[in-house]
């Protein structure tokens, strides 16, 4: 249950890290792709902007990781995560859904708003409402929603369209942490809210 309308001008919907290298990785990733897709559809036919956020690097990224890094100093020394590379991409079955592609912000930390590109252009756009999906739950959802919170955002997390290779871990963030923050539903909410505005 959504507690409050929303509002399409002032709302979107981010899909962040949804690239195959991840996902491939990940347990209940096609179901999770599932979910994102009619997460997709939902917020088009409202008018509701989608942005994706893909975490990717280019050798001057991998370069500037300091070694005391413990996230992405292994990263770096693998040079992994390589911009250039296909899998690197936002997954294509969320691509197939426009003509005209969503816009992708590209990030070398955990939350979206890291890139610093992300806020300003929500704020350009007078958009004050995310709604949040993505992997992994203990990764960008988490801080994405600690970033986005400190900032005055209003937040959804579409539980259904986050994923984390500890289920327990996610479980937990799902049920008893993220609720502090922001709003936590499933698809099937999403969908009825953004059928009411599509309606008016």
């Amino acid at each position: 249950m959504i507690s409050s309308p929303l509002i399409p001008e002032r709302t979107a919907l981010l899909l962040m890290d949804l690239q195959h290298s991840l996902l491939s990785a990940l347990p209940g990733a096609e179901r999770i792709l599932r979910a994102a897709q009619r997460a997709q559809r939902a917020a088009l036919d409202a008018g509701i902007r989608e942005i994706h956020v893909r975490v990717a690097f280019t050798p001057e990224d991998h370069a500037a990781v300091p070694a005391h890094n413990k996230a992405f100093a292994p990263v770096a020394r693998a040079g992994a995560l390589a911009a250039t590379e296909p899998e690197n991409e936002v997954h294509p079955a969320l691509r197939e859904a426009h003509e005209d592609q969503p816009l992708t912000v590209t990030k070398t930390r955990v939350s979206a708003f890291s890139t610093g590109s992300l806020d300003p252009l929500l704020r350009e756009q007078g958009i004050d409402t995310l709604v949040l999906g993505g992997i992994f739950t203990s990764g960008v959802i988490l801080s994405t929603v600690r970033d986005g919170a400190d900032k005055d955002y209003r937040l959804l997390v579409l539980g259904d369209v986050c994923g984390d290779p500890d289920q327990q871990l996610h479980d937990t963030l799902i049920t008893s942490l993220l609720p502090s923050q922001a709003d936590v539903i499933d698809v099937a909410a999403f969908e009825a809210a953004a059928r009411t505005e599509a309606a008016r």
